[in-house]
């Protein structure tokens, strides 16, 4: 076993030999989903990262740790709003107490809980503390694996009107007159040619945020239609989220691949790189083989083109594809990813890290439990 296997076991051992018998001795009987966010919290230790300022003239900042722990039980207890968050914690005295309040009176207000969640999500909070956590514990070890997808989020707010294409001027009929020169049609260079000779960071800020209207096909071929954003993940064996980014819901997924193939080979060595059809480009292959990768992406047959198929060892391995299907599954499932009830990328993103943040931790302790 390796070194970080060795400690995971130890880690998963101290909760259930120590932490679990304690906290059952002083609180009562724990339910199982009680444990499982016990088990979250102290893997995570969200409130290590949060650095709490003392001594400042002025009214003391409250307690900005066991705020953040309280977001991360509104994931795993499927809560929509700051506000019913706040009505469950006051009526529930083990979810107050798990959180950092002994009693209701030192509960912060909800205009409290608000600005410091506006504060997690300036800082990227949620997303620091998952990078560190997959660094720490699934950077050591060689995966198989990684399946790229995307899926929908919805959000409560107005889709942002999409700019009017220019249009050229017509060309005039006919042969040019003598001495006559006409501008040729220059095509437009394509975001995944550009991607190309971009770092990481150009390509993260070259991506569209804005709320705006996304379409696809479901699994009867009927297209859907929503109001909101894309979240993108990159998913290792064992269904741990490693990378996501959020973007437009308009944006098509293939021109998230370079930019999030990247952000994953920075935490995590893979072997393998499954996708589905929509990211059948000869750009992103290059761009896996170039990071070490084989990528192994299903062919778009369509528009006439002639049909290509798996070679019989690529077909079995892209069956284990279905590990970001059943991720993006209990997100949306078990860790409140289908109530967004914020507004604006950065709000939206932090809402969901969160979520993510608890799936990653769950997943994790799930491989030695």
């Amino acid at each position: 076993m390796s070194s970080s296997g060795e400690k995971l076991s130890q880690f998963w051992e101290g909760i259930q030999r120590k932490l679990l018998p304690g906290l059952e001795e002083e609180l009562g009987e724990l339910s199982e989903k009680q444990q499982q966010l016990i088990s979250i919290l102290e893997m995570i230790g969200i409130e290590r990262s949060i650095k709490t300022v003392r001594g400042w003239p002025g009214r003391p900042v409250k307690d900005r740790g066991a705020i953040a722990r309280a977001f991360v039980a509104k994931s795993v207890y499927e809560i929509g709003t700051t506000r019913q968050l706040l009505d469950r914690l006051r009526c529930d005295t083990r979810l107050r107490r798990l959180c950092g309040w002994e009693r209701q009176s030192h509960m912060p207000s909800e205009a409290t809980f608000s600005r410091a969640f506006a504060q997690f999500a300036e800082m990227k909070l949620p997303e620091v503390i998952h990078e560190e956590l997959i660094k720490k514990y699934e950077s050591p070890r060689l995966i198989g694996h990684i399946s790229r997808d995307s899926t929908e989020i919805e959000a409560r707010e107005r889709a942002a009107k999409k700019a009017k294409k220019q249009k050229l001027p017509k060309r005039k009929r006919g042969r040019p007159k003598k001495g006559e020169e006409r501008a040729k049609k220059v095509k437009p260079v394509t975001r995944l040619a550009r991607q190309q000779e971009m770092t990481l960071e150009q390509m993260l800020d070259d991506l569209p945020r804005v709320c705006d209207s996304g379409s696809k096909l479901n699994s009867k071929g009927y297209p859907e239609f929503w109001s909101g954003y894309k979240l993108h993940l990159d998913v290792a064996d064992g269904q741990i989220p490693i990378s996501c980014i959020l973007t437009s819901a308009s944006l098509h997924d293939s021109q998230v691949a370079l930019p999030l193939a990247t952000m994953t080979a920075r935490r995590v060595t893979n072997l393998y790189d499954l996708m589905d059809a929509a990211y059948d480009s000869q750009a992103i292959r290059d761009h896996s083989e170039s990071l070490g990768h084989r990528p192994i992406i299903d062919y778009n047959n369509g528009n006439g083109r002639q049909k290509r198929e798996f070679a019989p060892h690529e077909a079995q391995r892209f069956k284990e594809r279905t590990a970001v299907e059943r991720v993006i599954g209990r997100l949306k499932d078990e860790f409140g990813a289908r109530m967004i009830r914020v507004r604006g990328a950065p709000k939206v993103m932090a809402s969901l890290m969160f979520g993510v943040l608890a799936l990653t931790a769950d997943a994790i302790l799930r491989l030695v439990s």
